[in-house]
């Protein structure tokens, strides 16, 4: 799942050096990935009203759903 968004995130940002993805998973089973950005591309990873990143969540959900889990994806400032 950390593979997944790391794709998508360097593809979408001008600096793909500054991305940094970390995953934990918890006690219930939930996997937390966590995606920071350098700060000029926010906007970018996030998108528009949010869309860009709620998209990039329906795409870890679906992809814990096929591994029988549960995500969730936190963007760090």
């Amino acid at each position: 799942m950390k593979e997944l968004i790391e794709f998508i995130a360097k593809s979408l940002v001008e600096n793909p050096e500054a991305i940094s993805i970390s995953e934990e998973e918890s006690e219930d089973g939930t996997v937390l990935v966590k995606l920071a950005a350098a700060q000029e591309d926010m906007g970018r990873i996030i998108g528009k009203q949010g869309r860009t990143a709620k998209a990039m969540r329906t795409l870890l959900n679906a992809k814990a759903t096929r591994e029988s889990k549960r995500a969730s994806l936190q963007i760090m400032e």
